[in-house]
């Protein structure tokens, strides 16, 4: 008789479904989210052997969501698993939003058997040609044999360079078939993400226009909290006195309540920030992509000033705005870059007028303008923030509430947003 404990110590072939979870578990997951079904059915029949805690969703699009929200919310890989056909299809709009907003996902789906690929059977859908615009890469395993290599491959792409999701299809004869490949190897230690080292002659041009700049101003994104990268950005502004301002998935990626950190640029942020970006003459633009929310029309944007962007794709320097010196490399690494190539500075004129259109800003704003006779939005918002003194995660759908919570819950630590930006997702 084969016994359970025999099983897991790898001493017996296992199935290509019992590779499943011993590689999630190699890759440190703890939790991940799903819903069973036909073509899936052998990963869940090996799932009590297993550690992992699993989270039975009510419909598959919850189950891309919530692993999207535990990625965005711990900054691990996400982990989403559902059947094949309307199954698979039903995880494409939280694909695509972890796609458009970076976020590490790996969704497993269950397949047909191999044989019956390509003959229209019960519940077969192409998810790997569906999703192929929407992930970083996907993969259709046949063999058992393969699973391991691809879930350890999968989970590698989630992570490295610019983060996003990543899909396995496992038909279901690769999930019942057996082998042995691996099976004694140990448990390996996570590996680090694989990030391109930022080049040294850009590094030096950056550095050369912060020291000459007289209005900076530093646009941080959501590659800054990616990256973990908060306490660079702050050495930096701290030392060369540079303004801050967050996107909407930068938020909390800076302290708002740091006297450098502005607001949220763009159509819902802050005048004062947007006059900023218009007056400045040298933006540094820190893991953001110019998303068009941001800029408006691309042709008046930051007239004045010379652009630096430092950015892990190489696909987003210059894509939306022209950049003038374009860093490749992780956001943390580019920071600490400039960290030794940046001397102290002060920008007491700039910052006294910013100080001064804020006050203006701050006079006009609902919030020091009390009505007993109504019942604003923005006081309810801010009230909330009052009441957890910020010790909150906010999910927000998407809309005016969205600006709304973004404008009046000040953020004052990294991942305490989960809010869709890039697909809008509602």
């Amino acid at each position: 008789m084969v016994l359970e404990k025999d099983l897991k110590r790898g001493a017996f072939p296992l199935t290509g479904a019992q590779h499943v979870w011993r590689c999630l578990e190699q890759e440190g997951v703890e939790v991940c989210f799903g819903y069973p079904g036909g073509a899936i059915m052998p990963v869940y029949d090996a799932l009590p052997e297993s550690s992992i805690h699993h989270v039975l969703c009510r419909h598959e699009q919850g189950a891309a969501h919530m692993a999207d929200g535990y990625a965005r919310a711990t900054g691990r890989v996400g982990v989403a698993l559902a059947t094949s056909g309307p199954g698979a299809t039903n995880l494409v709009t939280g694909i695509a939003t972890a796609m458009l907003d970076s976020v590490p996902l790996v969704c497993i789906t269950g397949q047909v058997p191999s044989h019956l690929l390509g003959t229209d059977a019960f519940q077969e859908t192409d998810i790997t040609g569906i999703t192929m615009p929407i992930t970083k890469h996907n993969y259709r395993v046949t063999r058992p044999e393969d699973v391991a290599p691809a879930i350890r491959d999968a989970f590698r792409v989630a992570r490295s360079g610019r983060p996003g999701p990543v899909l396995i299809d496992i038909t279901k004869d690769a999930q019942i078939g057996t082998c042995d490949i691996e099976a004694e190897a140990p448990a390996r230690p996570l590996e680090p993400p694989d990030h391109p080292e930022p080049p040294g002659a850009a590094l030096d041009a950056a550095a050369e226009l912060i020291n000459s700049a007289v209005r900076p101003l530093i646009l941080a994104g959501h590659g800054v909290i990616q990256a973990e990268a908060t306490g660079e950005l702050l050495a930096l502004a701290e030392r060369a006195d540079l303004p801050i301002t967050t996107t909407l998935l930068g938020l909390g990626g800076v302290p708002a309540s740091h006297p450098l950190h502005l607001g949220m640029p763009g159509m819902h942020g802050a005048a004062t920030v947007n006059r900023a970006i218009q007056a400045a003459d040298v933006l540094i633009a820190v893991g953001m992509r110019f998303d068009d929310r941001v800029t408006g029309n691309v042709s008046r944007f930051a007239p004045q000033a010379r652009i630096i962007h430092l950015e892990i794709d190489p696909a987003e320097i210059g894509k939306n705005v022209s950049t003038d010196v374009g860093v490749l490399g992780d956001a943390r690494a580019s920071l600490r870059g400039l960290l030794k190539r940046v001397g102290p500075a002060s920008h007491a004129a700039w910052r006294s007028q910013l100080a001064a259109w804020q006050a203006d800003d701050n006079a006009r704003d609902l919030l020091q303008r009390p009505d007993p006779e109504a019942f604003h939005a923005a006081h309810v918002m801010h009230d909330l923030w009052r009441y957890t003194q910020g010790d909150a995660l906010i999910v927000s759908d998407v809309g005016q509430h969205q600006m709304w919570e973004a404008q009046y819950h000040p953020h004052e630590a990294p991942r305490t947003l989960l809010t869709s930006g890039g697909l809008g997702t509602m």
